[in-house]
């Protein structure tokens, strides 16, 4: 039968496909470090406390019928004070949406300004920015990125690609590397944004900037959180930011995310997330709203939470490090913020014991997966090319154990690579 060119379009994901092959290991008994999923194993890395009984609260007090779509009052006042708090940016309530997790406001925002043909920049490696182009039936117009600038965009990078382009879709600390823009980069992206719109005529569409920023209250050694908006005020009503709790309170399954920005795109917004229903829970938005305003039990758990987080990290990064130290074709770049650790393993065109010739990055996945029990993800499946040697490792899955155990393992699967 014959079904919709987008669905021929689309992909699977890579990363669940490494996932399954795993977790039929584990099925079998194999030991597995899983570092692929940004995802946390919740006996791991459970919610704050607090948050539970907010929830469990809410639903004792019968907060269980349709939200708005736009997102409990409440909640929208909250996040309001959040943004003024944690970024110094003045947001009112109808400047911000709230939808279950912050798929569905990327979603939202591609549905809102991008129109089939319509061009948007992204750069590679990064999350999901290409499906997204797909729904949209957008031209994608991907910005190959250097490990000397930590897979980070700067303005040369981009600068080519922005003329008549509708979105360009920025993520910090980014998917999947774990790095975070400078300053210095960051205003400069934004002064070719600012430029590019200035050049454009009335009637014409502008260029806006998708801002994803789910990751940054997780940033560690010094690391500072750079936005467009604070860096340059001027760009108010052209970004749209995305943001929630699914990563910062390892709160993945509780499904609040919140986007804020231009009114007049939140409206549009509004309309397509009430359409497809992707609203989040009403106990859990009571339940969020109410522990954005407990600063004290938010400040507490987020400290022990990144310093738990960070020190899974700094754990796989030494490990890898002693490798390369050892003389192992490995490097690594220090942990700046987010769950993930970016690490080169340059082995491809190598030969396993069995005699495969590991041709790809994928190749080599399945080898570690199988040879090593470690589980990483190729930046192919963030629409880079697939004889990249550059991966990614998630440690919100992982034990601090596993991981450490999971190192001599990669030692030995690698030394026995020809």
């Amino acid at each position: 039968m014959n079904i919709s060119k987008i669905a021929n379009t689309l992909e699977g994901s890579e990363i669940i496909k490494i996932a399954g092959e795993i977790n039929e290991l584990k099925r079998q008994g194999h030991k597995i470090a899983n570092l692929t999923i940004g995802d946390f194993d919740s006996n791991i890395f459970p919610i704050p406390e607090k948050l539970t009984e907010n929830i469990m609260e809410a639903y004792r007090s019968n907060q269980t019928n349709y939200p708005p779509a736009e997102g409990v009052a409440s909640l929208r006042e909250s996040i309001s004070a959040f943004i003024k708090d944690n970024f110094g940016l003045d947001y009112r309530i109808n400047q911000i949406q709230v939808s279950g997790g912050s798929r569905p406001l990327i979603y939202g925002l591609f549905m809102s300004l991008v129109d089939p043909g319509d061009r948007v920049v992204y750069p590679t490696p990064s999350w999901n920015n290409n499906h997204y182009c797909r729904f949209t039936g957008a031209t994608d117009v991907p910005v190959q990125t250097s490990a000397e600038n930590n897979f980070m965009p700067t303005a040369a990078d981009i600068k080519p690609h922005l003329k008549g382009a509708t979105l360009l879709a920025l993520c910090s600390p980014l998917n999947p590397t774990g790095t975070m823009f400078a300053k210095k980069d960051l205003e400069d992206i934004c002064d070719l944004v600012i430029e590019e719109n200035n050049s454009r005529a009335a009637d014409e569409k502008p260029l806006y900037i998708m801002f994803d920023q789910i990751y940054s209250q997780l940033t560690f050694g010094g690391q500072v959180h750079y936005d467009p908006v604070s860096l340059r005020p001027e760009l108010k009503d052209r970004v749209v930011y995305i943001d929630g709790i699914s990563k910062c309170l390892a709160a993945t399954g509780v499904r609040v995310g919140w986007a804020f920005g231009p009114e007049h795109v939140m409206s549009k917004m509004k309309t397509i997330i009430g359409h497809v229903g992707a609203w989040s829970p009403k106990p859990e938005q009571v339940a969020t709203g109410q522990f954005l305003d407990q600063k004290a039990d938010w400040n507490d758990f987020l400290i022990s939470f990144k310093a738990k987080v960070q020190t899974s990290l700094d754990a796989l990064y030494n490990g890898f490090m002693e490798l390369k130290s050892d003389g192992f074709a490995v490097q690594a770049i220090q942990p700046m913020g987010a769950i993930y650790l970016t690490i080169q393993i340059d082995y491809l065109g190598k030969t396993t014991p069995s005699g495969q010739v590991l041709k790809t990055s994928t190749d080599l996945v399945f080898y570690l997966i199988n040879e090593a029990g470690a589980g990483l993800v190729p930046f192919s499946a963030f629409s880079a090319d697939s004889g990249m040697n550059w991966f990614r490792a998630s440690v919100g899955g992982c034990s601090l154990e596993d991981i450490q155990a999971m190192i001599p393992r990669v030692r030995d699967a690698l030394s026995r690579l020809k």
